[in-house]
């Protein structure tokens, strides 16, 4: 059982945007409990292949449920469909803007605005530096609506080796925003 009170029951909705640092979604796929439910934006299954060792459809293997960007008809896109959090890992600017400015065109934005309105947890892993005052902008306001703004700026208390520690340790982070215990880094003593 984990902090939102679910055991088998729970899901989770990983979204993943146009930006670089696809594996932060995909390593998530891998460690959360539960049901997952995945959208891919059309960028990035481009990106997928490029940055990883993984085909858009080995991705979706992953997931127990898979979305089109496109579909604004999934359950996912309805409030009355119960989610328990949603991951946008990574994050694009461009999605975080949507995301901050209420527009819901895609169902990522559409997602999320249904993470917001129905007081969800959602979790932007945001992968961009340097920042722009717009994007800060945009990040503080979905802030302010409880959302957690996750930098994929991992901590290196923990000595990582590898990538893959690197990712873990962001991926860590995002399962710690929601209570699920795992090993994915050392924790700071």
């Amino acid at each position: 059982m984990n902090s939102l009170g679910y055991e088998d029951s729970v899901k989770y909705v990983v979204a993943i945007t146009g930006a670089s640092g696809c594996m932060y979604g995909i390593r998530l796929l891998q460690e959360l409990p539960g049901e997952r439910i995945l959208v891919i934006s059309k960028m990035a299954e481009k990106i997928i292949p490029q940055e990883t060792g993984y085909s858009v459809e080995d991705v979706r293997r992953m997931a127990d449920v898979v979305y089109e960007d496109d579909d604004l008809f999934a359950s996912i896109a309805s409030g009355s469909y119960r989610f328990d959090a949603m991951f946008v890992a990574p994050c694009s600017t461009s999605s975080l803007a949507k995301i901050s400015n209420g527009l819901a065109d895609t169902l990522i934005t559409r997602a999320a605005a249904v993470a917001l309105k129905e007081s969800r947890k959602l979790v932007l892993v945001v992968r961009e530096t340097p920042k722009s005052a717009i994007v800060l902008e945009n990040e503080l306001r979905l802030a302010r609506c409880g959302v957690c703004i996750l930098d994929a700026n991992p901590g290196f208390y923990s000595k990582p080796q590898t990538v893959d520690d690197i990712i873990d340790f962001i991926v860590g982070r995002c399962l710690d925003q929601l209570g699920i215990e795992h090993r994915l880094y050392k924790k700071w003593e």
